[in-house]
């Protein structure tokens, strides 16, 4: 399915709809017949499994093709020059040496690129949310330090480099605002995230703070924070007569075709987008500048271009998470319950991206309160456009609600999570909605059990193992539950009892084909190696993105419609002599080959011979998946509990996390081992949000300083602990398969379990992250 205008409508239609307030449907009207998936209560078979990653042979074999790896003949090889003022114009480029090196085919500046219609709005949202609406090199206009202003073509990566560094550029700049504290002074404005307003307020919040008999009132601050995936974001673009073929790094790569093509103002369905594998993406692989620069400057040449973005350019060009600045104030009596709960701050955006760092989400639905103020304000600066980075808003968000949840513990002389406990909600706090599943409880008490909790020491400084002080701390995990409009998916079911799968998904590492090849061979009764799982490609029906930790049930909803559809014609081609003659399409499974009647299995015919009897060697059939309204009828969300073991050395200040544990309640865990890794990997992230990352952002010419990984820090084995991970497993029974998304949420909660661990080791409460040795000095 392509993104064509009617594709747009819908898209804003369905999000508007789950917006809107008032309609009552069917609790499970979203699905095909209004039933409930039959994957729910199948507890046997390929879901459930272990499976090692398809992909994995092919990867450390070195065959897996990524978008900088596709060879094509006359290709050129390109290099960026960018910008070293944050606004103004560009008053000349001489480029004469550069086109005089060795190897230069182009250069492109904004006076010879082609001509481009500025980038499209992103899912209906008024201004482009994971990026910016700013025009790709068509005027002399700079907006923010780093902003790419020449691209440069040659026969070789290294003469690319070289020409570049030839070129001299001036520019007339301008004043900007570069400095969070200065905007700040010259006043916020209100925040919205998804079209709605980043507010809540139920009663009046800051009076029954000042009322309760104890209360917290704090400042916690994050720093920007950038992508770094293993692999560069790259691009392989071709013209081919009038089609667009691109190669891509990429999150949306349906998105993308409809995108380009709109700004190269052609039919999207010559704008072909593959993506088939992935070296890490956590909400930066989606459309920047780099792909749009490449495919004009093929257009500019006449030949095949690749760019890949150098790691100083991946700053300077894609986005990362904003910094922000928190308060937030708990007010409670004496047994621990919340009188008032304030979290409230601002962080930054630029004028042309509807991207601000929506940190109070976590808090909407956490515990419940007598009175509630949430509020996100945002300062506009002149700087590179904000994204999704992994958990946008929670991840950070967190670290603030359950760093103030453990400071109000500690008044309190409470335990940390029997105070979490008393203040869990019977329904969503702000929505009022009933909890799809919410089994938190569990999770806490057994995480909490094996991780040894019992034996924590609630005085902080209290244990000490040599030169190192031991901590322990724990924080509320939670991350939402999405399912974008747009999905769709085609079967393919032949006679020989294989089957072929297309939708346009996205493999970036976590497993995504591997367990929806276990979906698909559960829900159509066939074995793992009979199902073919086709993705990454634009030409494959559906609009599904990987973001939001909802492409896995973006693509179960696609596959239980077509399968649905599929199930619908088999049965029509069965006949009257079939055993399965008389029952409709919501009577059967799946089962051994073929369908079965879903409550008598033995009642039972194989695809090989209705498919035989038809006379057809296959049956091909597409279904579109009903838009997600499951969350107009509940508040739904996975959460975890996460356990922290810090050691802080007394004399050098030095903190090592030396134990982890996340216990979550995610729904079904549809493959244990992809669901460790990602548990696992959200983790390791969430350390590295604590401890290690922060962009060094220059408040006076809005530079980052720190583009590389030498000087921006990620975490690398030694930070890194064994990391232990479970789950309670428990199916929710609103949702494609049971299961909630899992890709984000091992983040949150994680900066605010280290914190409080460092609090319990030292004494010492960090609310400015990340937590450095010399603030723990």
């Amino acid at each position: 399915m392509s993104i064509g205008n009617d594709a747009k409508q819908a898209v804003q239609g369905a999000i508007q709809g789950v917006m809107a307030k008032g309609i009552a449907l069917a609790p499970d009207s979203w699905m095909p017949g209004g039933r409930p998936d039959p994957l729910i209560r199948q507890t046997h078979g390929a879901i459930g499994q272990p499976l090692s990653r398809l992909d994995g042979p092919l990867k450390v074999s070195g065959r897996a093709t990524f978008a900088a790896e596709f060879p094509m003949e006359r290709m050129v090889y390109a290099a960026v020059l960018f910008s070293p003022i944050p606004k103004g114009r560009i008053t000349g480029i001489d480029s004469a040496a550069a086109r005089r090196a060795p190897g230069v085919v182009a250069i492109m500046t904004h006076e010879n690129a082609p001509r481009l219609n500025p980038p499209p709005a992103f899912m209906s949202q008024p201004k482009a949310a994971g990026g910016d609406t700013l025009p790709v090199m068509q005027d002399d206009r700079i907006h923010w330090n780093g902003q790419p202003v020449a691209v440069v073509l040659a026969e070789t990566q290294d003469q690319a480099d070289h020409a570049r560094s030839l070129i001299s550029a001036s520019y007339d700049a301008e004043e900007a605002l570069t400095d969070f504290d200065r905007a700040k002074k010259q006043g916020t404005q209100q925040a919205m995230f998804m079209g709605q307003p980043l507010h809540n307020e139920a009663g009046e919040a800051e009076n029954a703070l000042a009322e309760a008999a104890v209360n917290v009132d704090a400042v916690y601050r994050t720093p920007r924070h950038n992508h770094n995936a293993i692999e560069l974001h790259g691009v392989t673009v071709a013209w081919q007569g009038d089609t667009l073929r691109i190669h891509d790094a990429s999150q949306l790569v349906a998105h993308t075709a409809w995108s380009v093509a709109q700004m190269f103002g052609m039919d999207e369905k010559k704008v072909i987008v593959t993506s088939p594998f992935v070296g890490g993406g956590f909400g930066g692989k989606c459309l920047w500048q780099h792909q749009v620069l490449a495919a004009a400057a093929a257009k500019l040449a006449g030949r095949p271009v690749r760019l890949v973005l150098s790691r100083e350019g991946v700053y300077r060009v894609v986005g990362g998470r904003a910094q922000t600045e928190q308060r937030v104030a708990l007010g409670a009596d004496h047994a621990g319950k919340l009188k008032a709960l304030i979290h409230c701050g601002t962080t930054a955006k630029t004028a042309t991206n509807a991207m601000p760092e929506p940190f109070i989400m976590p808090t909407r639905s956490a515990y419940a309160s007598e009175t509630v103020l949430l509020d996100v304000q945002t300062v506009e600066l002149a700087m590179l456009a904000n994204t999704f980075m992994r958990a946008p808003g929670e991840s950070v968000g967190t670290f603030a609600l359950e760093s103030a949840m453990d400071e109000l513990a500690h008044e309190l002389g409470i335990d940390p999570i029997d105070l979490r406990l008393r203040n869990e909600p019977d329904k969503d706090p702000t929505s009022g909605l009933p909890f799809s599943s919410r089994n938190i409880e569990q999770a806490w008490r057994d995480g909490a059990k094996r991780f040894g909790w019992g034996r924590r020491n609630p005085r902080p400084g209290a244990v000490r193992d040599g030169e190192w002080l031991v901590g322990i701390g724990c924080a509320t995990s939670t991350y939402p539950y999405y399912r974008m409009p747009g999905g769709a998916a085609r079967i393919t079911l032949r006679r020989d009892g294989s089957a072929v799968i297309d939708i346009a998904a996205h493999e970036m590492g976590m497993g995504t084909a591997t367990a929806q090849t276990q979906v698909a061979a559960q829900r159509l009764g066939l074995p793992i190696e009979s199902i073919t799982f086709n993705y990454g490609d634009s030409t494959l029906p559906g609009v599904v993105l990987a973001g939001g930790s909802q492409q896995t049930a973006s693509i179960g909803a696609s596959v239980q419609a077509a399968q649905h559809e599929l199930v619908t014609q088999l049965l029509k081609m069965a006949g009257n002599d079939s055993p399965l003659a008389g029952l409709g399409a919501e009577e059967v499974v799946g089962h051994e080959g073929g369908l079965a009647k879903i409550d008598a299995l033995d009642i039972h015919e194989t695809y090989a011979s209705i498919l035989g009897w038809a006379g057809q060697e296959a049956l091909e059939v597409q279904g579109e998946a009903a838009a997600p309204l499951e969350t107009m009828h509940w508040s739904m969300h996975s959460h975890g509990a996460m356990f922290c073991e810090v050691r802080v050395n007394a004399i050098t200040g030095e903190p090592r996390v030396s134990r982890f544990l996340g216990s979550f309640d995610c729904g079904r865990i549809l493959n244990p081992k992809t669901a460790t890794s990602q548990f696992r990997g959200g983790i390791i992230m969430g350390i590295g949000l604590a401890l290690l990352e922060e962009t060094q952002f220059d408040p006076r010419n809005g530079r980052i300083m720190n583009p590389s990984l030498s000087d921006y820090h990620v975490p690398v084995h030694m930070d890194v602990p064994e990391i232990d991970v479970m789950w309670t497993d428990i199916p929710d029974p609103h949702t494609p398969m049971g299961a909630r998304g899992i890709g984000e949420i091992g983040i949150t909660g994680t900066g605010a379990a280290i914190a409080n661990a460092v609090f319990n080791a030292t004494g010492k409460r960090v609310r400015d992250l990340p937590i450095t040795l010399d603030k723990l000095l």
